[in-house]
């Protein structure tokens, strides 16, 4: 039996022991595959895994969004690592994982691509299993057949491939020399090869497959962002590439690939052919109701930035509660509930429901809703409005109020959040019998994980979004002055609405654009009008992007 073969043979054996030695009420690991980038890429049971953790433990190339989406509540460590810069050592991640599982635990430990296929996520189960933690491995997509087939690669082809290799170009720190034996990789015929982290190693590594009888003219390429939007193939002949990859300023993270394979790049590259291909977009909107937005602008190709600049969480206000169960027992007849957001609908309705157990009540009053987004929130607790404005803005609810519905002897319930202003109050006040204001949630700026911060300057967006006054109030507040600056100068911003608008001029932020309807469907309207067309005519509508 060979030394490798008795090693893994021990290893068998302690991990068939080692629930036997670890306390019942240990955690575990979950080794987890996050894949190359495209947040779409996660798999199914990584995010199911994901969404029951207590805490996270997560890499440089991590997606924000797996990361903005998580419960305040969950435990967030990043541990990332690039060229020359570790947030923490090897070992102290290690330790780290072994610590948390110890107060019992569930830990996603999130790491870019697969954590099997150069991720060190062996070496981290080692150390877990020596340590008598439990794990589990959650294979991801790796990066080395999802970049290229982004870009239209194949990595295996009927005619031009029968084999591929994945090898690391990255000496590791203990190492002076790579142990990659490239003289014997130059030698295979017919194939692909696809090599990890090796950029700041590839006129090293072009030179050492040449001098080995690997064709100077082959085809190869250079990825840089696999799977983002914004990813960038540079092509040429192997001798050429690293000059030509120089001259282009490649960076990592990129996959460089050589073999016939390559030359499908400009034929099958489905991946420009979307609308919004090549735009990366900044998104203020809170996480928990910002999903569907990112969801459907990476549908149409752009790049998500998701940058929440406000947050909510619920409040309730327990004397206008009473007062409002006294309203609810109340058989008067001209009585409204008044709804301008999303947020108010669910903070108001959930604690509602928990407090009578059935909505049947709520018939005793009729509903007035403020925008498409409110009446769809509405809509999931099987509730219908009775008054929507025909545009959704709050001068206009109160006029539009106040001209169609009898509001003599009415009682108007007033949901809000925290920043909300007085306007409606202000303007059915001289009409009303009586006007209850209900806060039910409060707004608050968030705390950004990991390198999010660092991460936005070093890829800037094209465009910032912002849907509402808070989240412009939020922007002004999460970022000093000079990084606001930084930000605008290479950026446009568009504006959901007039009070965001508002809220953006009175802030000194020019508007580029504003959506013609006020809603999350009006913006996609607006950016596929803007910027649903060919490649060289939609960067001309946006300024030169800065260079970090």
């Amino acid at each position: 039996m060979t030394k490798s073969r008795r090693y893994w043979t021990a290893w068998s054996r302690k991990m068939a022991d080692r629930n036997k030695k670890s306390p019942s009420n240990q955690g575990i690991v979950y080794l987890i595959g996050a894949g190359p980038g495209d947040p779409g890429l996660f798999t199914v049971k990584g995010r199911e895994i994901l969404n029951q953790c207590h805490a996270v433990v997560y890499d440089n190339l991590i997606p924000d969004e797996l990361i903005v989406l998580l419960p305040e509540k969950v435990e967030k460590y990043f541990v990332g690592k690039s060229a020359g810069k570790h947030t923490l050592k090897q070992e102290d991640i290690n330790r780290l994982l072994v610590k948390l599982a110890l107060e019992g635990k569930k830990i996603a430990r999130l790491k870019g691509g697969d954590p099997f296929l150069f991720g060190r996520g062996g070496e981290e189960a080692r150390y877990l299993q020596e340590n008598n933690i439990r794990f589990e491995i959650i294979p991801g997509i790796t990066a080395g057949t999802a970049a290229p087939a982004y870009c239209g690669i194949p990595c295996t082809d009927r005619e031009q491939s029968s084999f591929v290799l994945f090898v690391t170009g990255h000496k590791a720190i203990e190492k002076k020399l790579s142990s990659v034996p490239w003289e014997w990789v130059a030698q295979a015929k017919s194939g692909t090869l696809v090599i990890y982290m090796g950029v700041g190693e590839l006129p090293n590594i072009a030179r050492k497959l040449i001098e080995g009888g690997m064709p100077a003219d082959i085809e190869s390429c250079i990825i840089e962002r696999g799977t983002f939007p914004s990813q960038r193939a540079v092509s040429a002949t192997l001798s050429e590439l690293p000059e030509k990859a120089q001259m282009e300023n490649i960076k990592p993270p990129a996959i460089i690939m050589i073999g016939e394979v390559v030359s499908n790049e400009p034929l099958l590259n489905w991946h420009k052919q979307k609308p919004l291909y090549g735009l990366r977009i900044m998104v203020t909107r809170p996480a928990d109701q910002a999903e569907p937005l990112y969801g459907s602008l990476r549908d149409l190709g752009a790049e998500v930035l998701p940058c929440p600049t406000i947050a909510t969480s619920e409040y309730m206000d327990i004397t206008s509660w009473e007062k409002f169960e006294n309203l609810v027992k109340d058989d008067s007849k001209n009585k409204w509930v008044v709804f301008t957001g999303e947020n108010g609908v669910r903070y108001f309705l959930n604690p509602y429901i928990s407090r009578y157990g059935d909505i049947r009540k709520l018939s005793r009053f009729r509903l007035a809703a403020v925008g498409i987004g409110t009446v769809e929130a509405l809509g999931g607790y099987n509730l219908k409005p009775d008054f929507i404005p025909a545009k959704a803005t709050i001068d206009s609810f109160v006029k539009e109020f106040k001209s169609k519905v009898d509001l003599t002897e009415s009682t108007i319930i007033r949901v809000k959040g925290s920043l909300a202003d007085n306007r409606i109050e202000e303007g059915l006040e001289p009409i009303a019998r009586e006007i209850l204001p209900i806060e039910v949630y409060k707004t608050y700026v968030p705390q950004w994980p990991g390198n999010m911060r660092e991460r936005l300057f070093k890829y800037p967006p094209d465009l910032i979004v912002f849907t509402s006054a808070s989240t412009v109030d939020g922007f002004v507040k999460v970022l000093n002055s000079g990084e606001i600056k930084k930000l605008i100068r290479s950026a446009k911003i568009l504006s959901m609405g007039p009070s965001a608008t508002r809220a953006l001029k009175s802030s000194g932020l020019a508007v580029s654009y504003e959506a013609d309807e006020h809603t999350i469907p009006g913006i996609i309207k607006c950016l596929k009008k803007l910027f649903g067309t060919p490649l060289k005519e939609k960067k001309s509508l946006m300024p030169k992007r800065q260079t970090s």
